[in-house]
């Protein structure tokens, strides 16, 4: 799912392995981190991940952030 709002970019990412709050931390921090990226809320419980960015994100940017916080890019929702 992919959004445009205010020239924003909305887009829903799957990610496998977290469990917990801390799970949704290391996700969020990585993200965070990619450039053009406003927010990110990460919800272990259902392994959603929605990104809100400046433009839309290389899936393989997405999936390199999520690899280094330890958990698995399963695809965007």
């Amino acid at each position: 799912m992919t959004a445009e709002t205010d020239n924003r970019t909305t887009a829903v990412y799957k990610v496998t392995g977290m469990t917990c709050g801390h799970c949704e931390g290391a996700v969020t921090a990585e993200l965070t981190a990619l450039a053009g990226v406003s927010s990110v809320k990460a919800v272990a419980a259902t392994g959603e991940v929605t990104v809100v960015s400046a433009a839309p994100l290389a899936e393989e940017d997405v999936r390199a952030a999520v690899d280094e916080a330890g958990y698995e890019l399963a695809g965007r929702v």
